[in-house]
């Protein structure tokens, strides 16, 4: 056999090789990269469940949280467990998902990677939804975040009910009247549906399920003052309703007060103005600030970091790159309005980004991001809610009821619902919580909450 016949039958094994290679990668299904568990992420894995792909999920925490409800283990009515649920739970049935613990530290769009834990691993993606949410902003103010604590996750509700719950815990210790009325003053920044929620709940609890359980203190003296900076409170929301929730608040025993700008905030106070406020308790709810991985993408933001995507919600220059829920800012089909940064809508954009991955595979043209609004709901008490449906505005205990359905509803998992409907119960026929845990493990909110309670209380 000549030498040239000889090389190309040892050769045609490996280029036989090559050529199967070749093959497969063509064969390889796409890769899809979803940044989140939340509402967004969650529903655009969802939409995926069929399609012909790949998914990798990637969350800093193993659970998906129902945001909505994180007031309510703030103050002690639920317990976490309640509206957590892990998303491998949610994805266990989806066999082209998987999940992964991490927290993605950067985003190169031109190479196509993701990378984990601060660059120790990256994943590479045919298309990324990047559904990372936002935090609380503190307006230009970082320091005040250890002091006044805002509500994002269940670590923030945790630390605000360690917060809450040793504010008593302390006043009953103390023998000194100024420090104990300033342990049970509660100040809340921001007249949004987190802030008047909070507001709406704390008066009754502390007036009701707290008062025959301490003997050195009454806590139907304890003080709850919403500021909001603007002149109404509820933006979202018709005047008419608002004005309803803001009667509703005062009937409480609710001190609101409009047109209030927080200028300072230290362990031992709040500063309106010039006006001091003592207090040992501030809530936040104040503002928005978008995820810092909006910035890798090198496309315009706003001024709270939202990313500007197009309308079908795929980012400049970048079709295989989707950006959903509270870190984008589309716009409504009247071309002015932003679409709100509310659970539906991140759920609604999610599931649209998962579709228009599914256009693409399939040769189809993408759909445009239409938002639309079911209905707005906020609860300002027991018996006390408002709702727009556009068509029709509710308020009183109809509208409290509808709440209670509407939230049931959209928890994930049958067992959530059951307890907390049980919950709920529990919570109105007797005014008792069922979720009073001081936890010792503190986080660094946690530390600086609980620091700063411990000063003012008496040992001994």
């Amino acid at each position: 056999m000549e030498r040239g016949a000889a090389e190309r039958l040892l050769n045609r094994p490996v280029e036989q090789g090559e050529a199967l290679h070749r093959r497969a990668a063509e064969r390889r299904r796409p890769k899809v990269v979803i940044i989140g568990g939340g509402f967004g992420g969650h529903k655009a894995a969802e939409r995926l469940k069929r399609a012909n792909v790949d998914i990798t999920l990637i969350d800093r925490s193993n659970h998906h949280t129902f945001q909505p409800l994180l007031y309510q283990v703030a103050t002690a009515t639920l317990a976490p467990s309640d509206i957590a649920t892990p998303i491998r739970w949610l994805l266990r049935r989806q066999r082209n998902a998987e999940v992964l613990m991490g927290e993605v530290t950067r985003i190169d769009v031109n190479a196509k990677l993701v990378e984990l834990d601060g660059g120790r691993s990256s994943l590479p993606y045919d298309y990324l939804v990047v559904a990372t949410g936002s935090r609380h902003s503190y307006f230009g103010h970082p320091e005040w975040e250890a002091i006044a604590p805002g509500l994002k996750s269940l670590d923030d509700a945790r630390a605000m009910r360690n917060r809450f719950l040793s504010a008593f815990e302390a006043a009953e210790r103390s023998d000194d009247p100024a420090e104990q009325a300033a342990l049970m003053t509660f100040v809340i920044v921001g007249g949004g549906p987190t802030g008047c929620e909070l507001a709406g709940i704390i008066a009754p609890v502390t007036h009701k399920a707290f008062r025959h359980e301490f003997h050195h203190i009454d806590t139907r003296q304890t003080k709850v003052i919403l500021l909001e900076g603007t002149h109404r409170i509820l933006p979202g929301f018709p005047d008419s309703l608002a004005n309803h929730a803001l009667n509703d608040l005062r009937k409480l025993g609710v001190d609101v007060r409009l047109g209030e700008l927080v200028t300072k905030v230290t362990p031992d106070a709040v500063y309106v103005g010039t006006e001091r406020i003592p207090t040992r308790n501030v809530f936040w709810a104040a503002g928005n600030e978008a995820s810092k991985l909006g910035r890798d993408l090198g496309v315009p933001l706003d001024r709270q970091g939202r990313v500007i995507v197009e309308r079908d919600l795929s980012i400049p220059g970048h079709r295989e790159v989707f950006v959903v829920g509270d870190l984008s800012i589309s716009m409504k089909d009247d071309g002015k309005t932003p679409v709100p940064g509310v659970a539906p809508a991140a759920q609604q954009s999610g599931w649209l980004a998962g579709a228009n991955i599914i256009a693409d595979l399939e040769g189809r043209p993408r759909k445009p991001f239409h938002y639309f609004n079911k209905g707005d709901l906020a609860t300002i008490g027991r018996n006390k809610a408002i709702a727009d449906f556009g068509f029709i505005k509710v308020t009183g205990v109809l509208a409290w009821w509808l709440w209670l359905f509407v939230h049931i509803l959209y928890l994930a998992g049958f067992r959530n619902r059951l307890s907390v409907l049980l919950e709920w119960a529990y919570a109105y026929f007797t005014y008792q919580r069922g979720s009073r845990i001081i936890s010792r493990t503190a986080g660094p909110i946690d530390m600086a909450v609980n620091t700063s309670v411990a000063t003012a209380s008496r040992v001994g």
